[in-house]
């Protein structure tokens, strides 16, 4: 069975930072890229970052919704099957669910659907 676990998120007043974890199983974890995902209450779902697979081209890019830059920092580590988000300098518009999904790869990740999807995980950051 595949999953995606997030944990993490949390409140965190503005300014301050937080860890996401996306812990995966059930699939070839190295073949996928990973990416992460928000969406705000009343808002659509918008790509945040994406790491690719170790066949991407090249292996492990990363992608970042260009907002986001400098902030927000993905990362990978295979052998734990896990992907992290580093947020920092969090903002309250930073405030949503935020949610991890796997492909195939990450290209023009913020605009089409991932193949498999966790069930997210709370950030609220207070001003």
């Amino acid at each position: 069975e595949v999953q995606l676990v997030e944990s993490g998120g949390g409140l965190v007043q503005a300014g301050g930072s937080l860890r996401l974890s996306c812990a995966a199983s059930g699939f070839a974890f190295d073949d996928y890229a990973i990416g992460w995902f928000r969406q705000a209450p009343g808002k659509e779902r918008e790509g945040v970052s994406c790491v690719n697979s170790k066949a991407g081209l090249p292996p492990y890019l990363t992608y970042y919704t260009d907002s986001l830059k400098g902030r927000f920092t993905i990362s990978r580590d295979n052998a734990k099957r896990t992907v992290y988000l580093q947020m920092n300098g969090l903002k309250p518009e930073d405030t949503a669910v935020y949610f991890c999904a796997a492909d195939d790869h990450c290209s023009n990740f913020n605009n089409r659907p991932f193949r498999f999807w966790g069930q997210g995980t709370q950030v609220t950051v207070s001003s």
